[in-house]
């Protein structure tokens, strides 16, 4: 359960300003929040993931009060506990496929890379058609298979949370009908709750529950730099 209540956030420049009175996600397994280009909604999955700190009001998340921990805190709680498919995919070039999917591992101290992960890993990858494609540069890849890294690799540590960030962008409707099929399955195989962003409207019949983010501006200039 994802439970928002009284938060409140706003940049320095003073240009944004977003405030959610209550906000609350319970026994939906998918969701989309659906809302125009530069209206905030990459920002409200980045506090709700503890990327960005909450300046104000309250985030649970099974049952921990995110808005109460620390940089430190906050990196672990996500890696354990939330998948994050970024819009910009976020892959590292010089690793191949099998070690981007691996990454988390890299990240923290306390998550051991295992012959127990890496056999997920490569099951993974296997699932989304990329098996032959393990150790293959990253550099090489199309666009679609860079995504469908990224979604592995947020599935790698079994989090109870997907967060997807605009994951159909930059892609044809055909492919990006395709992608967002690929995350329902692959979450709902891993028995995760995904959260997706998008401003794409031909997308929403494929979730339970849809969010109209416009609800939730306070102020917001059009198509800003903010995403």
């Amino acid at each position: 359960m994802i439970s928002i209540h009284d938060l409140q956030f706003a940049y320095a420049d003073g240009q944004f300003s977003l405030k959610i009175p209550e906000l609350q996600f319970t026994s939906e397994k998918s969701v989309v929040i659906i809302g125009p280009s530069g209206s905030g909604k990459t920002t409200l999955l980045n506090l709700m993931a503890g990327i960005l700190p909450v300046p104000s009001g309250r985030i649970t998340i099974a049952d921990t009060a995110v808005h109460t921990l620390n940089d430190s805190e906050r990196r672990l709680f996500r890696l354990r506990n939330i998948g994050m498919v970024f819009q910009d995919f976020q892959l590292i070039e010089y690793l191949n496929v099998v070690e981007n999917v691996l990454l988390p591992c890299r990240i923290h101290p306390s998550i051991s890379l295992t012959a127990d992960l890496r056999r997920r890993a490569e099951e993974l990858l296997n699932s989304c058609g990329l098996k032959p494609l393990l150790q293959r540069s990253i550099t090489l890849l199309s666009q679609g298979e860079r995504q469908r890294v990224a979604i592995c690799r947020a599935l790698l540590l079994s989090p109870g949370i997907i967060l997807a960030d605009e994951p159909t962008g930059n892609l044809d409707p055909v492919n990006s009908e395709r992608i967002v099929r690929l995350l329902l399955e692959e979450s709902s195989r891993a028995n995760a709750t995904l959260i997706m962003v998008t401003h794409d409207h031909s997308l929403l019949p494929l979730f339970e529950r849809i969010v109209p983010f416009t609800q939730f501006l306070e102020a917001v200039h059009p198509e800003t730099s903010r995403p």
